[in-house]
């Protein structure tokens, strides 16, 4: 006999996927013997913003890059608006951690932020002056504006983290993936970055954060993803971020005062 339940609970998730900017099916992914992610399953939801969080090691900053291709997996399926995430890279906008960027090749801000113009422009193509009035906009949104003739090491690492970010902008993307972009920046520049970030949320785009302080989860995302290798929880910030989540994802390497005063400040 039809489980008629479980028939309807397979098409809404099936939905679910075909309505996802970024659905992530049973990725692992190993180094060497040992696996950085597991069989991890993720459902991004259109029109919010995400928070991948999780302990160092976790697997975090490899999900995202394997979901993009710039890591091998063992297994999984990625699909992009419902389609193969070839078919759809024109729709994603990636900024990486900073540190994995070399910072002492010599080119100027503007030319960083003009980058994220190359599919339109296309290798050979030629800069017109709305490409650079474009990018020259993108780096106002972020605060950058007097600095497009500066060469890019010269400035601090919050500046250039907002310049990757204006990059990221100059792509006019639909879907944001941004690796630990709060990293080792100052309080102004992490206010500029989620004032952007909720801009585009505004605008009906999907912001997915790799994320690493929990005291500010609650205030800046709508949505939150667990994982230590294997995913341990994902749904909204009221539900999903919880004391008993966050003791399953971090386990002794968090204290219970700090998980308690996390779910405190939820309510």
């Amino acid at each position: 006999m039809l489980d008629l339940a479980s028939s309807n609970g397979q098409a809404r998730q099936q939905q679910a996927v075909a309505n996802s900017p970024l659905a992530i099916r049973g990725l692992t992914v190993s180094y060497g013997q040992k696996p950085a992610v597991f069989s991890v399953d993720m459902t991004v939801e259109a029109g919010k913003m995400t928070a991948i969080i999780g302990p160092n090691g976790a697997g975090k900053s490899t999900m995202l890059k394997a979901a993009l291709g710039i890591v091998p997996a063992v297994s999984g399926q990625i699909q992009v608006f419902g389609k193969p995430l070839e078919a759809q890279r024109a729709r994603i906008a990636y900024v990486p951690q900073r540190a994995s960027v070399d910072w002492d090749f010599p080119t100027r801000v503007i030319d960083v932020v003009l980058m994220g113009l190359y599919r339109e422009l296309g290798l050979l193509g030629r800069l017109r002056p709305s490409h650079r009035a474009n990018a020259m906009d993108c780096l106002e949104q972020v605060g950058m504006g007097d600095f497009a003739s500066r060469q890019i090491g010269q400035l601090s690492g919050g500046q250039q983290q907002r310049v990757f970010l204006a990059r990221a902008l100059a792509q006019g993307a639909d879907l944001y993936l941004l690796d630990e972009p709060f990293a080792g920046v100052d309080a102004a520049t992490e206010k500029a970055i989620i004032g952007v970030l909720k801009t585009l949320r505004a605008a009906g785009k999907t912001v997915v954060v790799v994320h690493h302080d929990l005291a500010t989860v609650a205030e800046y995302f709508d949505n939150v993803f667990l994982i230590n290798t294997r995913k341990v929880a994902e749904g909204p910030v009221a539900v999903s971020f919880s004391a008993e989540n966050l003791q399953a994802t971090y386990g002794g390497r968090l204290a219970t005062a700090q998980v308690d005063q996390l779910a405190l400040a939820l309510g």
